[in-house]
């Protein structure tokens, strides 16, 4: 199987290897029922900003564009970011605030999230933030579902992103991403699907893929799902080159013209799942920026998942390049 995707070898001046736009927010955790109060931790939350740092310890050149507000979450975010080595294609907006979400412990199986987002200084990202940052150049650009859910203004950078980056040679990687607090299903369809056909490598859950995968029927416009195979060779015949799938606890696989690949998830002990689908498209990306074969790929993306939920937050545990081989130690080990 052939890598189809090529994400090329020869970066111009100031071009980055990975370009990635939306909202960045805070995110206070609690170990415990936020009814029953407790300390918080402050963290840097964002789908988007997550995997331009795991693309950034993976030795590779990363970019996020963004808006967030005139306030101390907001220089605490772009901080964080500087910190990693992320570069930054940013406005503070003078009157909007930026985001904050809470995030809760509720079990130790279960988590919940609580926005508090709505008209967010990061939701005012907009086709001029895009053009800017466009123009600097980037081998790929990544694109979620998240972004195109905060409102019409972001719906239309992440359209403008995805036509002109795929009109000017650059590999587009669109991760579904849903979320159901900030759309319906059906919503998301109506948005998503349009956009599969920019797309080079389309990245989503096994539950999503009826989310972007072109209507194949009625029964399937009724919102019957197709299966994992069904709708990867429905997105493939539609352009797409690559449709990588996240499947959690029973690992991952990717579908191209050649075939499909499958791959075990790794044993790890989990304490948070939170990022873990961001660390895994980082892994995944920052290979095929290496050159590495689609199995190389899925098994970089599952060593960085497996990092990901054997260590607390978003993005603090995602591994750097000399850290892989890590997890080959026993579990329970001291590495000396």
């Amino acid at each position: 199987m052939t890598a189809e995707a090529n994400a090329g070898t020869n970066p111009a001046p100031h071009q980055v290897d990975l370009l990635t736009f939306g909202e960045a927010m805070v995110s206070l955790r609690s170990s415990g029922p936020l009814a029953s109060g407790g300390a918080l931790n402050m963290q840097v939350a964002g789908a988007e900003s997550n995997v331009a740092i795991g693309v950034a310890r993976l030795g590779r050149t990363a970019a996020w564009a963004g808006s967030v507000g005139a306030d101390p979450h907001g220089e605490f975010i772009l901080k964080q970011l500087r910190g990693e080595g992320v570069q930054l294609h940013h406005s503070v907006h003078p009157e909007r605030s930026t985001g904050v979400m809470f995030l809760e412990q509720r079990t130790a199986d279960l988590s919940r999230a609580f926005y508090y987002r709505a008209g967010s200084a990061g939701s005012t990202i907009s086709r001029n933030h895009v053009a800017a940052a466009l123009d600097c150049g980037a081998r790929i650009l990544h694109l979620t579902g998240i972004t195109a859910a905060l409102g019409p203004e972001a719906r239309e950078a992440v359209a403008y992103a995805a036509e002109r980056a795929a009109g000017e040679g650059v590999v587009v990687s669109l991760d579904v991403n849903y979320r159901s607090k900030l759309w319906s299903r059906d919503q998301a369809r109506a948005v998503l699907g349009p956009l599969a056909r920019h797309a080079t490598i389309v990245i989503a859950s096994d539950d999503e893929l009826d989310l972007i995968a072109p209507v194949q029927d009625e029964r399937a416009a009724a919102g019957i799902v197709a299966n994992e195979a069904s709708a990867a060779a429905r997105l493939l015949d539609a352009g797409v080159r690559e449709v990588v799938v996240k499947r959690g606890a029973a690992g991952a696989a990717v579908y191209t013209a050649e075939g499909h690949l499958e791959a075990p998830a790794l044993a790890v002990t989990c304490v948070d799942t939170v990022g873990a689908g961001d660390a895994f498209t980082a892994g995944y990306l920052s290979a095929l920026l290496d050159g590495v074969d689609p199995t190389g790929r899925l098994h970089r993306g599952i060593l960085a998942g497996a990092f990901a939920v054997s260590t607390r937050g978003d993005w603090e545990g995602l591994p750097r390049a000399d850290e892989l081989a890590l997890l080959d130690a026993a579990r329970g080990s001291t590495v000396r």
